[in-house]
């Protein structure tokens, strides 16, 4: 790693990391998971891209405050074009008599939670079944929200394999 790079590294941490910090936040809404992984990609740009970092071409805070808000627009845009349905996919409408199929998956999805652990089926009743926010679900389960975001994420992946190996694809 060359020296000047890790100079310039250094003095862009200790000039512009709170401020990157604070206005990631504003960008989120406060969501500090979502904030986190926006100053970490905008940090990790301005390490590819450490040539512009010299302040004689500009401002570096205003460099990142850049990329950290085109990255959050991106997000958001994506995140619409996937939750948009184009004339042409409109989808089927089912019958509202029939509901065999339903009821069939929700009793496969049921035995599938029943080879969950203990604290999985406890995260996922929290935050899925009763559809507590993270904070209400770790008050209620006694551990942290950390601990709750671990175990969601972990117990829907074993919810997910355990699914694959009783046949039911995705």
């Amino acid at each position: 790693m060359p020296e000047d790079q890790v100079t310039v590294m250094q003095r862009l941490h200790d000039e512009h990391a709170s401020a990157l910090w604070g206005y990631c936040l504003r960008l989120t809404d406060h969501d500090r998971a979502r904030a986190e992984d926006v100053a970490q990609e905008t940090l990790l740009r301005a390490w590819r891209h450490f040539s512009v970092l010299d302040e004689s071409e500009g401002s570096v805070r205003g460099w990142l405050f850049t990329v950290a808000r085109n990255l959050v627009i991106d997000e958001w845009r994506s995140r619409r074009a996937r939750s948009e349905i184009s004339v042409a996919d409109v989808p089927e409408v089912s019958s509202p008599a029939d509901h065999t199929d339903q009821l069939l998956l929700s009793w496969v999805v049921a035995d599938a939670v029943t080879r969950l652990s203990e604290d999985h089926r406890a995260v996922l009743l929290e935050c899925y079944y009763r559809g507590a926010p993270v904070a209400e679900a770790a008050r209620r389960l006694g551990v942290p929200e950390g601990t709750v975001k671990s175990r969601t994420h972990y117990a829907l992946r074993a919810l997910r394999l355990a699914l694959e190996e009783m046949g039911v694809g995705a």
